[in-house]
């Protein structure tokens, strides 16, 4: 039986939560790559959908925001995503 690998990362941003938030809606969600957005509320959003899923944890720190993402299925969207944000 295969294992799945789970993802678990943290990146910092100088974008806002809100602008975060908007840009994780685009890129995972129906209008990007078609994930389900299970979960919502003011702090974390849970895609769902490929047999995995995106969950994103936004912590406000100053001027900037910590973005802590677990991933399975997800690994290299999200490590591209990730990559964007700074």
């Amino acid at each position: 039986m295969e294992e799945k690998v789970m993802l678990k990362m943290e990146v910092n941003s100088k974008l806002s939560p809100e602008k975060i938030v908007d840009k994780l809606k685009g890129f995972f969600g129906e209008s990007g790559l078609g994930l389900r957005l299970e979960d919502e509320s003011d702090q974390c959003l849970s895609f769902h959908g490929g047999g995995g899923y995106v969950t994103a944890t936004l912590c406000p720190e100053g001027s900037k925001t910590r973005i802590e993402f677990v991933t399975q299925e997800w690994e290299i969207q999200v490590k591209n995503f990730a990559s964007d944000l700074n």
